[in-house]
């Protein structure tokens, strides 16, 4: 029996291309053509910097949680440079500095533009497919828009910005002691820049943008609140009225409790918003009416400050400092050139001299053992201007 098969070309209908310019080189948004499944999915070409972009989300709320569980993924792949990894498998490894970095300068803008009350998990994924180190979103020097790799290297200058076509977002910045016209100045060509790309963007938005789905509402009824407020708010008051976190910390247990037993439908996870709104409130109300802070402080007083040096005996260098309640014990280990960390990414730099690692165990905070994540990465990226650049030692 003779079977016959039948074949056809997929011509990917719905594919199309959007171009504009920015910074004098193409930026061009490709979509229909790729991860159908994805619930929104680009290719962004920017010179020959590619980068694919996919978001997907829940259809179903997460149960348990008073946040909004959004996952941003920046992925450096060495391919897109050309490079393979220097591991022993020679595979890639988990994200490094640079990346978890990126996903934060990513996440912190986007998540306000989310509805508050929204529960269901949303995972934005910016993979790096191919790299043009004269295309990356930085402005250096003279105010230059999305600088090349050369001028990057000279730049007294890096600044990163995030905005809407209203108002500024967010700002992240490196500098080597610029005048603050040369900030504000780059801070304003930038947002005039965005504004051009918000105007893109909604071009395809209007063309081929999707309604906006229906997500069941996560959140405290706020009758409920309001009710809690009225009855407890000068418990609160009371309890917050000191500067001793733990003593804090052990008068609103019994509040909550009363609350819990007077309102017994309220989960867990509702007694830590009720806590949350009301000790925000309160903070709110002291600072704006009164002028004080939780701990009694004015608004122009710092807290207690003490540092001392000399704490380990057999170290190269050790100090603590203080503030209130926050502690940070540092230590320093200098070393030879052999000492130096070999970069694995997707930066022109091949080894670092200068190697901040920042962590932030559980017991500071009062706190059971939990995985500590990316939230210690990248916290001393912006102290390595502070070391020489022919310095003989590395640390």
């Amino acid at each position: 029996m003779a079977i016959e098969f039948g074949s056809r070309k997929e011509t990917f209908e719905n594919f199309k291309v959007y171009e504009t310019m920015l910074a004098g080189r193409p930026f061009k948004v490709e979509m229909g053509k790729m991860c159908g499944l994805s619930n929104a999915s680009a290719m962004i070409r920017y010179g020959e910097t590619v980068v694919m972009c996919n978001v997907v989300m829940s259809p179903k709320p997460r149960e348990g949680v008073d946040f909004f569980p959004l996952n941003v993924e920046y992925e450096e792949k060495l391919y897109a440079a050309g490079r393979i990894p220097g591991s022993f498998m020679r595979r890639e490894g988990r994200p490094g500095e640079r990346a978890v970095l990126t996903s934060r300068v990513v996440d912190r803008p986007m998540r306000p533009l989310f509805p508050k009350e929204m529960r269901n998990d949303v995972c934005i994924t910016m993979t790096v497919m191919s790299l043009d180190p004269d295309c990356s979103p930085e402005i250096a020097g003279m105010i230059v828009l999305n600088p090349t790799q050369e001028q990057r290297r000279r730049s007294d200058l890096a600044l990163t910005v995030a905005a809407t076509m209203d108002k500024i977002v967010m700002i992240e910045a490196g500098a080597n002691e610029v005048d603050e016209d040369t900030m504000l100045n780059a801070i304003k060509a930038a947002h005039e820049e965005i504004k051009k790309i918000i105007g893109f963007i909604n071009t395809i938005v209007a063309e081929r943008g999707k309604p906006k789905i229906d997500f069941q509402v996560v959140g405290l009824d706020m009758d409920l609140f309001h009710a809690i407020k009225a009855e407890y708010l000068d418990d609160f008051k009371a309890a917050m009225d000191t500067d001793d976190k733990n003593v804090r910390d052990a008068a609103l247990l019994p509040i909550l409790d009363k609350i819990a037993a007077q309102y017994p439908d309220l989960s867990a996870a509702d007694l830590d918003l009720v806590s949350y709104k009301m000790q925000k409130f309160v903070v709110r109300r002291w600072l704006l009416d009164e002028g004080k802070r939780v701990d009694g402080r004015g608004i122009n007083e710092i807290r207690p400050l003490a540092a001392e040096v000399g704490i380990l005996p057999r170290v190269h260098g050790s100090g603590m400092f203080t503030r209130g309640q926050t502690q940070v014990l540092t230590t320093c280990t200098l070393g030879g050139t052999k000492d130096n960390q070999l970069m694995d990414d997707l930066t022109d730099e091949q080894t670092k001299r200068y190697i901040h690692h920042y962590n932030f165990p559980p017991y500071s905070v009062g706190d059971r053992p939990w995985r500590s994540g990316r939230a210690c990465s990248g916290a001393g990226a912006a102290l390595s201007g502070g070391v020489p650049l022919h310095h003989p030692l590395r640390v």
